[in-house]
């Protein structure tokens, strides 16, 4: 996998586990910060191969690499069951964030970089019909894919059965609900927050496995939020409640 971008390219360069092949770098690009780039990578014993903006652009089928590009191995997935042993294991309280279906990969990139800031322990996705973790949403989670954990499942609706019989509470996201994110008590609870599909929300099979519906107020006119918008939300209010008990 390529991935490209200054900051996902520094997130992998500063994590001695990550698995780097070789960095690229365009020499026309003249900025300061790819020549420090470089040196981390040269630090690390990395081949760094001098391409034409061009070449770079071609490598990574895109315009938007800022100069700078790494090849990695495909991006593992991380299994849930160890995710939840991890959480346990510091004794803290649980808060995963469950996508039904999102798709698009700036979004997609987005909550895992508010999921890592904000300190939830994993990120789980279906299989089908949603945006894989792919080089755009790495860059557009600024690296963060390389802190947080991502489980890839089969099927949402038994992953959600399943966490529900271990204790943890499922709170989707709905703006037709008439109780706020606000209203409802999630200091003390393990706790999977469900993000719902950006156009159609979240499916009728995944709504009816929630324990509860929460919405965010809202007094302006626009009538929904960015899927990413909500999601950051939603796991802010969930994490200033528990900083409050």
């Amino acid at each position: 996998m390529i991935i490209y971008g200054k900051n996902p390219v520094i997130e992998l360069l500063s994590n001695p586990s990550s698995e780097i092949d070789e960095l690229y770098f365009s020499r026309d690009d003249r900025r300061n910060d790819t020549a420090e780039i470089i040196e981390i990578a040269k630090s690390r014993g990395l081949k760094a191969s001098n391409l034409s903006k061009q070449e770079l652009s071609d490598l990574c089928e895109t315009t938007s690499h800022q100069g700078i590009a790494i090849r990695v191995k495909d991006f593992e997935y991380t299994d849930l069951a160890e995710t939840i042993s991890n959480a346990k294991k510091k004794q803290e309280q649980l808060l995963l964030i469950i996508l039904d279906h999102i798709e698009d990969p700036q979004n997609f990139g987005a909550i895992i970089r508010t999921a890592d800031v904000l300190g939830a322990h994993g990120v789980v996705i279906p299989k089908d019909r949603a945006a894989p973790v792919t080089p755009a949403v790495v860059k557009a989670s600024a690296g963060a894919v390389s802190h947080i954990p991502i489980s890839r499942v089969v099927n949402l609706a038994t992953v959600i059965r399943d966490l529900k019989k271990q204790g943890v509470w499922i709170v989707g996201t709905d703006s037709m609900s008439s109780k706020s994110v606000q209203e409802e008590d999630l200091k003390n609870i393990d706790i999977a927050l469900v993000i719902g599909n950006e156009g159609k929300g979240l499916g009728n099979n995944i709504k009816s496995e929630c324990d509860f519906l929460v919405s965010i107020p809202q007094s302006g006119k626009v009538s929904s939020l960015n899927a990413s918008v909500a999601a950051g939300i939603m796991m802010y209010e969930i994490v200033r409640q528990r900083a409050g008990s």
